[in-house]
């Protein structure tokens, strides 16, 4: 039997029967629908979280440190000169030092590795009347650009004298002699002003001792979501003199080595693979693209449990696809005997029902797509209004998308409610091919 002749008899048995077809088709439509609308929602969130994340972090970003104990285990910071300055670390210990600096910079793949040390003593800012806190991070280069950040205002380049600081840095400046019921005053415009960082150490009796920087602010950070927003940077030099005045000790970054190093990668999509090898290397590394691969892991997950509970209706859908199609061949019985009478063969008829049956699956599957694409784009206006207004009201980053219906999906959807349908049909088919010409034709 030819496909067209095939077609055609397929169609017109399924307009004889239009009301059943098209309650049983409703079933798979529900199937279908549920189907697309949960998994869409499910790579929708998937994608809104990656959004967020990429806003947080540069992907091609690799932090390391030192690792202590042996490999896997991370106690804690002592590069920069903690502890005893000059010292040689115990040999348990792989420590961050000038030449495990340059065999990270050996690593294929590797753009530049920078070196970052913290302010390790108390400390507070002061500009005029008002005094804030924040941390203190000096960086081995002398242009933040080469971290990926950029500024609002001012330079990303760093230079004796001067600071470039976060976008929430000045949020944390208050007036420290407000009097009960005294309105507090609006955050200080610090681009381009002097302030003091005053650092301080204790004497052995207990006393404390003050220095006062004065620095420029060179620049304020644009609004990245993440810590840098909350810091301060300084080049690395300038902070390393701050530290051997707090701890009252030269630093050797060849033994003590530094607190951590920023290893920028060539391409975001090799970043896992030099994390891999630093990991071999013993240090301890870490990356913004592990939290989106946890979290990518997590949504493939919810993709498939959503999934599932649409192929629930799918499967009831199912059966009622099964019970039309054995009641058609109970119908049928004389037509079926009379088609084998005038030579069609148990193939024919076979190929027949399964057609009949994948009709059923085709047409609830082709409404389902429509009705799930629809209801899905209707639900995406609605979440995205809703958490914008959230991420306003919470100072984040409004979402592009809650709900997001990739091409594959449709496509995957029809072929399987096309498929649910032959597999439904499978059982009847085979019956009306298996049926004695001679008892069909007597069949009443």
């Amino acid at each position: 039997m030819k496909f067209r002749d095939l077609l055609r008899l397929v169609i017109n048995n399924l307009n004889r029967r239009k009301a059943r077809v098209g309650l049983t088709a409703i079933g798979v439509v529900i199937g279908t629908a549920a189907v697309v609308i949960l998994v869409s929602l499910a790579i929708g969130l998937q994608m809104n979280a990656t959004e967020q994340l990429y806003s947080i972090g540069d992907l091609s970003q690799i932090y390391v440190m030192p690792s202590y104990g042996g490999e896997g285990s991370f106690v804690g910071p002592i590069g920069g000169g903690g502890g005893g300055g000059g010292e040689i670390a115990s040999p348990d210990i792989l420590l961050l030092t000038n030449s495990a600096v340059d065999d990270l910079r050996g690593i294929p793949g590797v753009k530049s590795v920078i070196p970052r040390e913290y302010l390790m003593s108390s400390m507070f800012m002061q500009f005029r009347k008002m005094m804030g806190y924040s941390g203190i991070y000096g960086v081995g280069t002398a242009d933040l650009a080469d971290l990926g950040l950029e500024t609002q205002q001012g330079t990303t380049q760093l230079s004796r004298a001067t600071v470039v600081i976060g976008y929430m840095v000045a949020q944390n400046f208050s007036d420290p002699n407000l009097r009960p019921g005294q309105e507090p005053p609006p955050p200080p415009e610090l681009y381009d002003q002097q302030v003091q960082l005053i650092i301080s150490k204790w004497d052995s009796e207990g006393n404390e001792i003050r220095r006062n920087f004065s620095v420029r602010v060179a620049g304020v950070l644009s609004e990245s979501g993440s810590e840098a927003d909350w810091s301060v940077y300084m080049p690395l030099e300038q902070v390393k003199a701050m530290n051997e005045w707090a701890m009252g000790t030269r630093i050797n970054y060849n033994k003590t080595g530094y607190n951590e190093v920023i290893v920028k990668v060539e391409n975001a999509d090799r970043t896992l693979e030099v994390r891999d090898q630093i990991l071999a290397m013993g240090f301890q590394a870490n990356t913004m693209l592990d939290f989106v691969q946890g979290i990518n892991n997590f949504y493939k997950i919810l993709q498939v449990v959503l999934g599932g509970v649409g192929a629930i209706a799918l499967l009831v859908a199912a059966i009622g696809i099964a019970n039309t199609m054995a009641m058609s061949i109970l119908e049928r019985t004389r037509e079926i005997g009379l088609m084998k009478a005038v030579g069609a063969t148990n193939r024919d008829v076979l190929t027949i029902f399964l057609g009949e049956a994948a009709g059923i699956g085709f047409i609830g599957g082709v409404g389902g797509v429509l009705t799930g694409w629809l209801a899905g784009q209707a639900l995406n206006v609605v979440a995205v209004v809703y958490l914008a207004q959230q991420a306003a009201e919470q100072g984040g980053m409004p979402p592009s998308v809650a709900v997001y219906t990739p091409l594959w999906l449709p496509v995957f959807v029809l072929l399987f409610s096309i498929f649910i349908g032959m597999v439904s049909g499978l059982y009847p088919a085979l019956r009306a091919a298996t049926m004695i010409p001679v008892l069909a034709l007597k069949y009443e």
